[in-house]
């Protein structure tokens, strides 16, 4: 018997996909604005690029990873939060935590901040579309 909590495994590739864009979208807004602060050096456009190439590897095979992950359930309906597992979910808790306590606390400066968060934003953005686009394609 389905309960009110759980969804198909569809929706759960959409919930992923719409939490990973939301994230990404966020992020990368801190490092636009940063950029606003300092203006865009040629440099920190080839570091947003560098950082974004190196989490977007991260985050594609994490995306697979979860993908096969939630397609292989037995269960036609499983809870909404079963988009992540355990891991995924204490990973994402430090990252946010970590991120928002150092840029509160001033540790980075701006420029870090540009080029950092714009590469690391857009990689996750990434992973919400390739998250939507197993969504799309998921077949039951």
């Amino acid at each position: 018997m389905k309960r009110i909590y759980e969804v198909s495994k569809r929706s759960l590739l959409g919930i992923a996909g719409v939490v990973w864009m939301i994230a990404g979208f966020n992020v990368a807004r801190l490092g636009i604005l940063s950029y606003r602060v300092i203006g865009i050096l040629w440099y920190t456009v080839i570091l947003s690029v560098v950082v974004f190439l190196l989490f977007g590897m991260m985050f594609y095979k994490m995306t697979r990873k979860h993908v096969r992950r939630i397609t292989d359930y037995e269960e036609s309906f499983r809870p909404f939060w079963n988009f992540f597992d355990l891991k995924a979910y204490l990973i994402m808790a430090v990252m946010m935590g970590g991120g928002i306590g150092l840029r509160a606390w001033g540790v980075f400066p701006d420029m870090f901040i540009a080029f950092f968060y714009t590469g690391l934003g857009c990689a996750l953005f990434l992973a919400g579309v390739l998250f939507m686009t197993e969504c799309i394609r998921y077949q039951n």
